[in-house]
């Protein structure tokens, strides 16, 4: 009896080995970037901002971070994002003028760095962008629906009750009235003049000649260049190599690339489904995916 609990207990350890190393493994697989955080010498941090900008709380975080860091001597900001949300690419703005004034900050844009995303690119000390990015659309749009007449159809009767005029400004249940397109196209000028300024000081261009493109069109990087938008064209390691020369790193600098974010349970499943998948294939079930250019 007393074997019988030893080797349970035996097993339980085992386990528990066993499921440590396999965390262990997965988190030095997937959660740390292509150089370690804990290098000695010269670092340049790149921070990516990916997808549509709808909060702005995670990317200050690690601005911060960085910011704090001593050994990290710029920042690089890695932009693949077709806009996002006035408040947050403005608050991403505003931290990145701050952080201006003790470290560098540069942008490498990827397939598309426009909207809001030049928006926060145009707060850097130096933009650099491929040949074709998309870039510009130095603009602000905001969209509303109008379901009054498929409602009738169909029988259905919005109703609305509120305390202010135009506190139900944008229902999808009535036409917008003259006035209230007019407040909101006010809003919207308003903003759109915050825009403006935003890159006539950032790019250090007469307003002038921002207003002449500020009409929410798509440029391409080069295009962008002969705007004064960008200053030069390459990719993320030309721009690698042209803030290590500006803040003066000698060699190949050290980078912290982003952290992946973390999973057990998305990399179980992905591991998982790729070993399903190879088996199949060798059963002679072709899964194979086409080529795609994104």
């Amino acid at each position: 009896m007393k074997r019988k609990r030893i080797l349970i207990g035996l097993g339980v350890i085992a386990a528990l080995l066993i499921f440590f190393f396999t965390v262990l493994f997965f988190i030095g697989r997937y959660s740390g970037g292509k150089s370690s955080r804990f290098a000695f010498g010269d670092k340049i941090a790149i921070v990516e901002i990916k997808g549509v900008i709808s909060q702005s709380s995670g990317i200050i975080e690690e601005l911060q971070q960085y910011l704090e860091d001593e050994g990290v001597k710029a920042i690089i900001l890695r932009i693949d994002s077709p806009g996002g949300g006035v408040g947050p690419a403005q608050e991403i703005h505003r931290e990145i003028m701050k952080i201006k004034s003790k470290k560098k900050v540069v942008t490498s844009m990827g397939s598309v760095a426009a909207s809001g995303g030049y928006y926060i690119a145009c707060a850097s000390d130096l933009i650099v962008a491929n040949p074709g990015t998309i870039t510009g659309s130095i603009g602000v749009i905001m969209q509303f629906s109008n379901f009054e007449e498929v409602l009738k159809k169909i029988g259905i009767k919005g109703v609305v009750l509120k305390s202010g005029e135009h506190k139900d400004i944008g229902s999808p249940f009535r036409e917008m009235t003259p006035e209230e397109k007019r407040i909101m196209q006010e809003v919207l000028d308003n903003v759109h003049q915050q825009f403006i300024q935003a890159v006539s000081d950032g790019r250090k261009l007469d307003r002038s000649k921002v207003v002449e493109i500020a009409d929410g069109r798509i440029l391409t990087g080069e295009q962008a260049k002969n705007f004064g938008l960008v200053d030069r064209m390459g990719n993320l390691q030309d721009t690698i190599d042209i803030t290590a020369k500006m803040v003066g790193i000698k060699g190949k600098p050290i980078v912290l690339y982003p952290k992946k974010r973390f999973s057990i349970w998305e990399l179980l499943m992905r591991d998982m489904a790729s070993a399903i998948i190879d088996i199949l294939n060798e059963k002679g079930y072709e899964f194979n995916f086409p080529l795609q250019i994104k």
